[in-house]
């Protein structure tokens, strides 16, 4: 496919993980893509631009959505995907664990779309996808914080689509299931017992699987695409069945 031909995209926590699996199907199908990432120390130039980029930082987003637009002259998709994971019941986090995870994934999805704004209005395919998670929709055991922070990127997603839609930027976004990351491996390593924990996370989706990366770019490519020019305002499940299906 060849549907991002002559676009640009922004995906932010694109070093690894859905981040990662993205920007390699977006550049496979034709995009010229810009990856920003807290990993990186230095601006890279390759098959992908990779831009240093702190979304908890303003004047770092600024900084790097400047770096893109010089670079290949507009910007016309944006991937918010960067954000960081928490772990325990309401109490088990102090303000400062909060006030950090809301703002790497709730404000960080504000910050870079606020910097990215002037090239998207300039472009006749505009288009954003945020990464949610399903848990914004299903209560799941310790996960408090998390769930909080991802529920907001979904009322986010759906008050931004309704304040872009007559300025011809769609945004949408996506709610995966638990998906076999590097963040979720490492999370399964700490457990006291790895192998049960893995059996966990699996067995609470109906698929009775982990979702891949790869599933949920290709459920972000379909977003992002001007294939899909009338689809706005819309949050994609790519959760086995997590949220819907029940087997008993």
């Amino acid at each position: 496919m060849n549907d991002f031909d002559g676009l640009v995209a922004i995906v932010t926590g694109g070093a690894s993980g859905i981040g990662a699996a993205t920007a390699s199907l977006l550049l496979s199908r034709g995009a010229r893509v810009a990856v920003l990432d807290a990993t990186y120390s230095v601006v890279a130039s390759g098959p992908m631009l990779q831009v240093p980029c702190d979304v908890a930082d303003d004047v770092s987003v600024r900084g790097a959505v400047t770096c893109v637009s010089e670079t290949f002259g507009h910007v016309d998709v944006l991937i918010n995907n960067a954000g960081v994971g928490a772990l325990g019941d309401v109490a088990a986090n102090d303000d400062a664990e909060w006030q950090r995870v809301l703002d790497v994934n709730v404000i960080g999805v504000a910050r870079v779309t606020r910097a990215a704004l002037p090239w998207l209005r300039a472009s006749s395919q505009a288009a954003i996808v945020n990464t949610g998670s399903v848990i914004a929709n299903v209560g799941v055991p310790q996960r408090a914080l998390y769930s909080a922070s991802k529920g907001a990127v979904q009322s986010l997603t759906l008050a931004m689509a309704a304040d872009y839609v007559n300025e011809g930027i769609r945004v949408n976004g996506v709610t995966p299931g638990t998906v076999d990351t590097p963040w979720v491996q490492r999370l399964l390593a700490q457990a006291p017992d790895p192998a049960s924990a893995v059996s966990a996370l699996t067995s609470r989706q109906p698929m009775g699987r982990l979702v891949t990366a790869d599933e949920v770019a290709h459920a972000i490519a379909y977003l992002a695409s001007p294939l899909s020019g009338s689809t706005t305002g819309t949050m994609l499940s790519v959760d086995g069945g997590m949220a819907t299906v029940r087997l008993n």
